[in-house]
Protein backbone atom coordinates (compact mmCIF):
# COMPACT_ATOMS: atom_id res chain seq x y z
CA UNK A 1 0.00 0.00 0.00
CA UNK A 2 2.08 2.68 -1.52
CA UNK A 3 0.34 5.56 -0.06
CA UNK A 4 1.33 4.43 3.77
CA UNK A 5 4.58 4.30 2.89
CA UNK A 6 7.06 6.16 5.08
CA UNK A 7 3.61 7.71 7.14
CA UNK A 8 3.46 8.39 10.53
CA UNK A 9 1.24 6.65 12.51
CA UNK A 10 0.42 7.22 16.32
CA UNK A 11 -1.73 4.20 17.25
CA UNK A 12 -3.41 4.97 20.25
CA UNK A 13 -5.30 1.49 22.27
CA UNK A 14 -8.01 2.14 24.51
CA UNK A 15 -9.19 -0.63 26.83
CA UNK A 16 -11.92 -3.28 25.21
CA UNK A 17 -11.47 -6.65 24.04
CA UNK A 18 -11.13 -5.36 20.37
CA UNK A 19 -7.41 -4.58 21.53
CA UNK A 20 -6.42 -8.22 20.06
CA UNK A 21 -7.24 -6.45 16.77
CA UNK A 22 -4.22 -3.54 17.37
CA UNK A 23 -1.77 -5.98 17.26
CA UNK A 24 -2.95 -7.36 13.74
CA UNK A 25 -3.10 -3.94 12.84
CA UNK A 26 0.22 -3.06 13.65
CA UNK A 27 1.70 -5.55 11.85
CA UNK A 28 -0.50 -4.51 8.54
CA UNK A 29 0.98 -1.10 9.40
CA UNK A 30 4.31 -1.59 9.45
CA UNK A 31 4.38 -4.01 6.63
CA UNK A 32 2.77 -0.98 4.35
CA UNK A 33 5.54 0.86 4.85
CA UNK A 34 4.13 3.20 7.88
CA UNK A 35 6.16 4.08 10.45
CA UNK A 36 4.31 3.61 13.56
CA UNK A 37 4.42 4.65 17.70
CA UNK A 38 2.14 2.83 19.96
CA UNK A 39 0.40 4.25 22.32
CA UNK A 40 -1.79 2.37 25.03
CA UNK A 41 -3.82 3.81 28.28
CA UNK A 42 -3.82 1.62 31.75
CA UNK A 43 -6.82 -0.36 30.76
CA UNK A 44 -5.52 -0.71 27.41
CA UNK A 45 -2.83 -2.79 29.08
CA UNK A 46 -5.43 -5.39 31.04
CA UNK A 47 -6.32 -6.89 27.39
CA UNK A 48 -2.79 -6.83 25.85
CA UNK A 49 0.74 -6.33 27.11
CA UNK A 50 2.66 -3.33 25.82
CA UNK A 51 5.54 -5.89 25.10
CA UNK A 52 3.45 -7.47 22.04
CA UNK A 53 3.09 -4.34 20.82
CA UNK A 54 6.71 -2.74 20.93
CA UNK A 55 7.81 -6.67 19.20
CA UNK A 56 5.30 -5.77 15.93
CA UNK A 57 6.57 -2.13 15.73
CA UNK A 58 9.93 -1.84 16.82
CA UNK A 59 9.41 0.60 19.12
CA UNK A 60 8.97 1.46 22.83
CA UNK A 61 5.38 1.66 23.85
CA UNK A 62 3.92 4.91 25.10
CA UNK A 63 2.14 4.51 28.51
CA UNK A 64 2.92 7.61 31.16
CA UNK A 65 2.41 11.04 30.70
CA UNK A 66 5.70 11.47 32.86
CA UNK A 67 8.07 10.28 30.40
CA UNK A 68 11.53 10.59 31.90
CA UNK A 69 12.88 9.27 28.15
CA UNK A 70 12.07 12.50 26.48
CA UNK A 71 14.44 15.03 27.30
CA UNK A 72 12.11 18.33 27.79
CA UNK A 73 9.35 16.64 29.80
CA UNK A 74 6.54 17.04 27.65
CA UNK A 75 5.56 13.70 25.90
CA UNK A 76 2.27 14.93 24.99
CA UNK A 77 3.59 17.31 22.83
CA UNK A 78 6.71 15.41 21.56
CA UNK A 79 4.98 12.45 20.00
CA UNK A 80 2.07 13.94 17.98
CA UNK A 81 5.27 16.62 16.52
CA UNK A 82 5.66 15.32 12.47
CA UNK A 83 2.80 12.15 12.73
CA UNK A 84 0.92 12.21 9.65
CA UNK A 85 -2.12 11.09 11.79
CA UNK A 86 -3.45 9.61 15.09
CA UNK A 87 -5.74 6.94 14.77
CA UNK A 88 -7.91 5.60 18.17
CA UNK A 89 -8.10 1.68 17.80
CA UNK A 90 -10.39 0.33 19.34
CA UNK A 91 -11.74 3.88 20.96
CA UNK A 92 -14.32 2.79 24.03
CA UNK A 93 -17.29 4.61 25.07
CA UNK A 94 -15.65 6.02 28.16
CA UNK A 95 -12.63 7.33 25.34
CA UNK A 96 -14.77 8.81 23.07
CA UNK A 97 -17.18 11.00 26.01
CA UNK A 98 -13.39 12.11 27.53
CA UNK A 99 -12.34 13.21 23.94
CA UNK A 100 -15.58 15.24 23.05
CA UNK A 101 -15.49 16.84 26.62
CA UNK A 102 -11.60 17.93 25.90
CA UNK A 103 -10.20 15.65 29.27
CA UNK A 104 -5.94 14.96 29.51
CA UNK A 105 -5.32 13.12 32.71
CA UNK A 106 -3.52 10.24 30.90
CA UNK A 107 -1.03 10.00 27.83
CA UNK A 108 -3.18 9.15 25.43
CA UNK A 109 -5.90 11.44 25.56
CA UNK A 110 -3.07 14.56 26.50
CA UNK A 111 -1.79 13.42 22.98
CA UNK A 112 -5.02 13.51 21.50
CA UNK A 113 -5.81 17.10 22.93
CA UNK A 114 -2.29 18.52 21.96
CA UNK A 115 -2.26 16.83 18.37
CA UNK A 116 -1.35 19.28 15.47
CA UNK A 117 -2.61 16.09 12.91
CA UNK A 118 -5.48 14.29 11.66
CA UNK A 119 -7.43 12.05 13.84
CA UNK A 120 -9.32 8.94 12.97
CA UNK A 121 -11.56 7.24 15.66
CA UNK A 122 -12.90 3.04 15.17
CA UNK A 123 -15.38 2.46 18.11
CA UNK A 124 -15.87 -0.72 20.26
CA UNK A 125 -17.94 -1.21 22.47
CA UNK A 126 -21.57 -3.23 23.37
CA UNK A 127 -24.33 -2.89 21.28
CA UNK A 128 -26.38 -1.36 24.17
CA UNK A 129 -23.48 1.35 24.90
CA UNK A 130 -23.35 2.40 21.07
CA UNK A 131 -26.88 2.76 20.94
CA UNK A 132 -27.33 4.99 24.14
CA UNK A 133 -28.07 8.70 23.47
CA UNK A 134 -25.06 10.17 25.38
CA UNK A 135 -22.72 7.54 23.03
CA UNK A 136 -24.72 9.32 19.57
CA UNK A 137 -24.56 12.61 20.86
CA UNK A 138 -20.41 12.27 21.56
CA UNK A 139 -20.29 10.60 18.33
CA UNK A 140 -22.18 13.56 16.44
CA UNK A 141 -20.30 15.66 18.49
CA UNK A 142 -16.83 13.82 17.35
CA UNK A 143 -18.15 14.72 13.65
CA UNK A 144 -18.73 18.31 13.84
CA UNK A 145 -15.08 18.84 15.30
CA UNK A 146 -14.13 17.10 12.33
CA UNK A 147 -12.84 13.83 14.01
CA UNK A 148 -13.29 10.85 10.92
CA UNK A 149 -15.03 7.93 12.73
CA UNK A 150 -14.15 4.67 10.88
CA UNK A 151 -16.69 2.19 11.83
CA UNK A 152 -18.21 0.45 14.17
CA UNK A 153 -19.49 -2.83 12.61
CA UNK A 154 -22.38 -4.93 13.14
CA UNK A 155 -22.11 -8.62 14.02
CA UNK A 156 -21.38 -11.11 17.32
CA UNK A 157 -20.07 -9.20 20.14
CA UNK A 158 -18.00 -10.66 23.09
CA UNK A 159 -20.84 -10.01 25.28
CA UNK A 160 -23.11 -12.84 23.32
CA UNK A 161 -25.06 -10.24 21.41
CA UNK A 162 -25.43 -9.45 17.96
CA UNK A 163 -25.22 -5.53 16.69
CA UNK A 164 -23.60 -2.58 15.84
CA UNK A 165 -20.58 -1.83 17.93
CA UNK A 166 -18.14 -4.11 16.88
CA UNK A 167 -14.81 -2.46 15.74
CA UNK A 168 -13.74 -2.64 12.47
CA UNK A 169 -11.37 -5.52 11.07
CA UNK A 170 -7.57 -4.55 11.15
CA UNK A 171 -7.53 -4.90 6.82
CA UNK A 172 -10.69 -2.25 6.57
CA UNK A 173 -9.40 0.22 9.30
CA UNK A 174 -6.21 -0.24 6.93
CA UNK A 175 -8.16 0.63 4.61
CA UNK A 176 -9.88 3.74 5.84
CA UNK A 177 -6.11 5.13 7.27
CA UNK A 178 -5.34 4.85 3.51
CA UNK A 179 -7.92 6.54 1.94
CA UNK A 180 -7.82 9.44 4.45
CA UNK A 181 -4.78 10.04 2.80
CA UNK A 182 -6.62 10.66 -0.90
CA UNK A 183 -7.37 13.72 -2.06
CA UNK A 184 -10.88 14.30 -2.19
CA UNK A 185 -11.62 15.35 -5.82
CA UNK A 186 -15.32 14.08 -5.93
CA UNK A 187 -15.69 15.50 -2.41
CA UNK A 188 -19.57 16.43 -2.16
CA UNK A 189 -20.88 14.63 -5.17
CA UNK A 190 -22.82 11.51 -5.27
CA UNK A 191 -21.48 8.30 -7.39
CA UNK A 192 -23.15 5.31 -8.80
CA UNK A 193 -20.53 2.69 -10.08
CA UNK A 194 -22.30 -1.19 -11.70
CA UNK A 195 -19.55 -4.10 -11.28
CA UNK A 196 -19.26 -7.43 -11.65
CA UNK A 197 -20.94 -10.11 -13.82
CA UNK A 198 -24.43 -10.54 -14.68
CA UNK A 199 -26.57 -14.66 -14.64
CA UNK A 200 -28.81 -15.11 -17.13
CA UNK A 201 -30.67 -18.59 -15.85
CA UNK A 202 -31.18 -20.89 -18.14
CA UNK A 203 -33.41 -23.20 -15.30
CA UNK A 204 -32.91 -22.97 -11.48
CA UNK A 205 -29.21 -24.70 -11.47
CA UNK A 206 -27.62 -23.32 -14.81
CA UNK A 207 -26.92 -19.91 -16.45
CA UNK A 208 -24.97 -18.09 -19.02
CA UNK A 209 -22.62 -15.34 -17.41
CA UNK A 210 -18.86 -14.19 -17.93
CA UNK A 211 -15.32 -14.76 -16.21
CA UNK A 212 -15.62 -11.29 -14.99
CA UNK A 213 -14.62 -10.94 -11.08
CA UNK A 214 -15.88 -8.15 -10.52
CA UNK A 215 -12.49 -6.64 -8.90
CA UNK A 216 -12.15 -3.24 -11.43
CA UNK A 217 -15.74 -1.96 -10.62
CA UNK A 218 -15.00 -2.56 -6.86
CA UNK A 219 -11.58 -0.93 -6.77
CA UNK A 220 -13.46 2.02 -8.61
CA UNK A 221 -16.17 2.26 -5.81
CA UNK A 222 -13.58 2.20 -3.27
CA UNK A 223 -11.45 4.92 -5.09
CA UNK A 224 -14.43 7.25 -5.66
CA UNK A 225 -15.33 7.01 -2.05
CA UNK A 226 -11.69 7.55 -1.12
CA UNK A 227 -12.04 10.40 -2.97
CA UNK A 228 -14.89 12.13 -0.87
CA UNK A 229 -18.29 10.80 -3.08
CA UNK A 230 -20.81 9.55 -1.52
CA UNK A 231 -20.87 5.66 -3.29
CA UNK A 232 -23.44 3.06 -4.39
CA UNK A 233 -22.50 0.27 -6.30
CA UNK A 234 -24.36 -1.97 -7.74
CA UNK A 235 -23.05 -5.52 -8.17
CA UNK A 236 -23.47 -8.73 -10.09
CA UNK A 237 -22.58 -11.96 -8.02
CA UNK A 238 -18.99 -12.00 -7.11
CA UNK A 239 -16.69 -12.86 -3.71
CA UNK A 240 -15.67 -9.55 -3.03
CA UNK A 241 -16.17 -7.52 0.18
CA UNK A 242 -18.03 -4.09 -0.67
CA UNK A 243 -15.41 -1.17 0.21
CA UNK A 244 -15.35 0.10 3.65
CA UNK A 245 -18.73 3.20 3.20
CA UNK A 246 -20.40 2.21 0.08
CA UNK A 247 -23.50 1.12 -0.22
CA UNK A 248 -23.44 -2.07 -2.02
CA UNK A 249 -26.98 -3.14 -3.88
CA UNK A 250 -26.94 -6.63 -4.98
CA UNK A 251 -28.15 -7.91 -8.08
CA UNK A 252 -28.49 -11.19 -10.17
CA UNK A 253 -29.62 -10.94 -13.78
CA UNK A 254 -28.94 -8.12 -16.80
CA UNK A 255 -32.46 -6.95 -15.73
CA UNK A 256 -32.36 -6.98 -12.29
CA UNK A 257 -29.18 -4.55 -12.62
CA UNK A 258 -31.21 -2.05 -15.59
CA UNK A 259 -33.46 -1.93 -12.50
CA UNK A 260 -31.46 -1.31 -9.42
CA UNK A 261 -29.32 1.53 -11.69
CA UNK A 262 -32.78 2.90 -12.57
CA UNK A 263 -33.87 3.18 -9.32
CA UNK A 264 -31.16 5.30 -7.91
CA UNK A 265 -29.40 6.81 -10.71
CA UNK A 266 -31.71 9.98 -10.93
CA UNK A 267 -29.85 11.16 -7.95
CA UNK A 268 -26.59 10.50 -8.59
CA UNK A 269 -24.04 12.85 -10.55
CA UNK A 270 -21.64 10.22 -11.98
CA UNK A 271 -22.65 7.17 -13.43
CA UNK A 272 -19.37 4.57 -14.13
CA UNK A 273 -20.84 1.34 -15.69
CA UNK A 274 -18.00 -1.14 -15.19
CA UNK A 275 -20.05 -3.97 -15.01
CA UNK A 276 -19.67 -7.37 -17.57
CA UNK A 277 -23.35 -7.51 -18.38
CA UNK A 278 -24.30 -10.13 -20.31
CA UNK A 279 -25.57 -9.17 -23.89
CA UNK A 280 -28.33 -12.30 -24.02
CA UNK A 281 -30.61 -14.08 -22.09
CA UNK A 282 -32.66 -17.25 -22.64
CA UNK A 283 -35.90 -16.07 -24.08
CA UNK A 284 -37.48 -18.77 -21.57
CA UNK A 285 -36.21 -19.78 -18.30
CA UNK A 286 -37.27 -24.02 -17.64
CA UNK A 287 -38.69 -23.58 -14.34
CA UNK A 288 -37.13 -27.51 -13.58
CA UNK A 289 -33.82 -28.51 -14.51
CA UNK A 290 -33.14 -29.24 -18.00
CA UNK A 291 -32.76 -33.27 -18.08
CA UNK A 292 -29.61 -33.93 -19.72
CA UNK A 293 -29.63 -36.22 -22.90
CA UNK A 294 -27.96 -37.45 -25.67
CA UNK A 295 -29.69 -34.59 -28.38
CA UNK A 296 -28.38 -31.06 -28.61
CA UNK A 297 -29.79 -28.81 -26.44
CA UNK A 298 -30.95 -25.37 -28.42
CA UNK A 299 -31.11 -22.19 -26.60
CA UNK A 300 -33.00 -19.13 -28.07
CA UNK A 301 -31.34 -16.02 -26.98
CA UNK A 302 -32.56 -12.79 -27.01
CA UNK A 303 -30.77 -9.10 -26.03
CA UNK A 304 -30.78 -7.63 -22.98
CA UNK A 305 -31.46 -3.98 -22.58
CA UNK A 306 -28.36 -2.00 -22.99
CA UNK A 307 -28.02 0.14 -19.27
CA UNK A 308 -25.80 2.13 -20.12
CA UNK A 309 -26.75 3.56 -23.11
CA UNK A 310 -30.67 4.16 -21.66
CA UNK A 311 -29.07 6.36 -18.89
CA UNK A 312 -26.74 8.11 -21.23
CA UNK A 313 -29.94 9.09 -23.11
CA UNK A 314 -31.77 9.89 -20.58
CA UNK A 315 -32.63 14.05 -20.14
CA UNK A 316 -31.28 14.30 -17.05
CA UNK A 317 -28.74 11.98 -17.63
CA UNK A 318 -25.53 11.98 -14.98
CA UNK A 319 -22.05 12.34 -16.38
CA UNK A 320 -21.54 8.71 -17.75
CA UNK A 321 -18.10 6.64 -17.98
CA UNK A 322 -18.95 3.26 -19.87
CA UNK A 323 -16.21 0.43 -19.81
CA UNK A 324 -15.59 -2.19 -22.92
CA UNK A 325 -13.64 -5.28 -22.80
CA UNK A 326 -12.07 -5.85 -26.08
CA UNK A 327 -10.30 -8.67 -27.61
CA UNK A 328 -8.59 -6.80 -30.51
CA UNK A 329 -8.60 -3.50 -32.05
CA UNK A 330 -8.69 -1.97 -28.58
CA UNK A 331 -8.74 1.80 -30.10
CA UNK A 332 -10.74 1.66 -32.78
CA UNK A 333 -13.35 -0.20 -31.82
CA UNK A 334 -13.85 1.52 -28.63
CA UNK A 335 -13.93 4.99 -29.87
CA UNK A 336 -16.95 3.52 -31.94
CA UNK A 337 -18.58 2.71 -29.03
CA UNK A 338 -17.87 5.93 -27.43
CA UNK A 339 -19.25 8.09 -30.17
CA UNK A 340 -22.31 5.83 -30.87
CA UNK A 341 -23.22 6.15 -27.11
CA UNK A 342 -22.27 9.73 -26.79
CA UNK A 343 -20.06 9.12 -23.81
CA UNK A 344 -17.74 11.50 -22.76
CA UNK A 345 -15.51 8.84 -21.44
CA UNK A 346 -15.07 5.71 -22.33
CA UNK A 347 -12.27 3.27 -20.29
CA UNK A 348 -11.40 0.28 -23.05
CA UNK A 349 -8.74 -3.03 -21.68
CA UNK A 350 -7.96 -6.30 -23.20
CA UNK A 351 -10.27 -8.57 -22.31
CA UNK A 352 -8.25 -11.72 -22.36
CA UNK A 353 -5.69 -9.38 -19.63
CA UNK A 354 -8.28 -7.95 -17.96
CA UNK A 355 -10.98 -10.21 -16.56
CA UNK A 356 -10.17 -12.42 -13.15
CA UNK A 357 -6.93 -10.49 -13.06
CA UNK A 358 -5.63 -8.24 -9.42
CA UNK A 359 -3.79 -5.93 -12.34
CA UNK A 360 -4.49 -4.05 -15.71
CA UNK A 361 -3.76 -1.49 -17.99
CA UNK A 362 -6.35 1.24 -19.52
CA UNK A 363 -6.89 3.32 -22.49
CA UNK A 364 -9.06 6.17 -21.45
CA UNK A 365 -11.21 7.47 -24.35
CA UNK A 366 -12.21 11.51 -24.67
CA UNK A 367 -13.33 14.08 -26.51
CA UNK A 368 -8.99 14.88 -26.06
CA UNK A 369 -8.26 12.08 -27.76
CA UNK A 370 -7.07 8.62 -26.07
CA UNK A 371 -5.09 8.45 -23.00
CA UNK A 372 -2.66 5.09 -22.15
CA UNK A 373 -2.84 4.51 -18.05
CA UNK A 374 -0.07 1.37 -18.37
CA UNK A 375 -0.45 -1.86 -15.96
CA UNK A 376 -0.54 -1.22 -12.66
CA UNK A 377 -2.41 -2.50 -9.29
CA UNK A 378 -6.18 -2.20 -10.41
CA UNK A 379 -6.83 0.26 -7.32
CA UNK A 380 -4.02 2.09 -8.59
CA UNK A 381 -5.62 1.81 -11.49
CA UNK A 382 -9.07 2.96 -10.23
CA UNK A 383 -7.85 5.95 -8.21
CA UNK A 384 -6.02 7.34 -11.88
CA UNK A 385 -9.49 6.93 -13.26
CA UNK A 386 -11.12 8.52 -11.02
CA UNK A 387 -8.54 11.82 -11.00
CA UNK A 388 -9.06 12.01 -14.61
CA UNK A 389 -13.43 11.59 -14.33
CA UNK A 390 -12.99 14.19 -11.81
CA UNK A 391 -11.21 16.63 -13.95
CA UNK A 392 -13.71 15.94 -16.94
CA UNK A 393 -16.48 16.50 -14.67
CA UNK A 394 -15.39 19.95 -13.11
CA UNK A 395 -14.50 21.25 -16.62
CA UNK A 396 -18.08 19.95 -17.92
CA UNK A 397 -19.33 21.33 -14.58
CA UNK A 398 -17.35 24.33 -13.73
CA UNK A 399 -16.23 25.80 -17.40
CA UNK A 400 -13.28 23.97 -18.08
CA UNK A 401 -11.35 24.53 -14.73
CA UNK A 402 -9.07 22.11 -13.56
CA UNK A 403 -9.65 19.65 -10.70
CA UNK A 404 -8.04 20.90 -7.33
CA UNK A 405 -5.00 18.64 -6.15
Amino acid sequence: MPDLQHKRILLGITGGVAAYKAAELTRLLVKAGAEVRVAMSAAATQFVTPLTFQALSGKPVLTQLWDTDVDNGMAHIEFTRGADAVLIAPASADFIARLVHGLADDLLSTLCLARACPLLVAPAMNRQMWENPATQRNIHQLRVDGVALLGPSAGEQACGETGLGRMLEPAQLLAGLSAHFQPKLLAGLRVLVSAGPTLEMIDPVRALTNISSGKMGYAVARAAHEAGAAVTLVSGATCLDAPLGVTRLSVTSAEDMAQAVESVVGDVDIFISVAAVADYRPATRATQKIKKSEHTLTLDLIPNKDILQKIADRADAPFCVGFAAETDNLLEHGEAKRQRKHLPLLVVNRAQDALGSDDNELLLLDDAGNHWLPRAGKLVLARQLIAHIARLYLQKTRGNHAAPN
